[in-house]
């Protein structure tokens, strides 16, 4: 499968809102793919899923758009179709940090039980 690269040799990947993207997975230095105590990576189990499912575009949050680098590398070395990528602005708390379960944060249904309407959550991603 041929992957789009740009005059210098860059490898590209498509930004649904910044078009053509030359990968820096360089910027990253060495990534770790699996450990002993972890089979696989977020990044290679990711890319590995959405070649398995056959998914054609990727919406992420704002803060994993320079990891894309290092997926669009995963995709070209291991002949996996790659997506088209979109991001959207993080959902933040009312302390302006991200909200993350790691921390506790209210997932989606805790919001709808709070009267939250599929209409509120799409506003607070930015999404529509």
């Amino acid at each position: 499968m041929a992957k789009a690269v740009d005059a210098a040799g860059s490898l590209l990947w498509t930004d649904a809102d910044q078009g053509e993207t030359a990968a820096q997975p360089d910027i990253f230095g060495d990534v770790v793919l699996a450990r002993k105590d972890t089979p696989t990576s977020y990044h290679l189990a990711c890319c590995h899923d959405d070649a398995l499912q056959g998914i054609t575009h990727v919406i992420r949050g704002e803060d994993i758009r320079e990891m894309t680098s290092v997926h669009v590398l995963l995709q070209a070395l291991m002949d996996w179709p790659q997506p088209l990528y979109t991001f959207h602005p993080l959902v933040l708390g009312a302390d302006g940090k991200k909200l993350s379960k790691r921390a506790g944060d209210r997932g989606l249904r805790a919001w709808r039980e709070d009267g939250k309407t599929p209409e509120d959550i799409r506003a607070m991603t930015g999404l529509f």
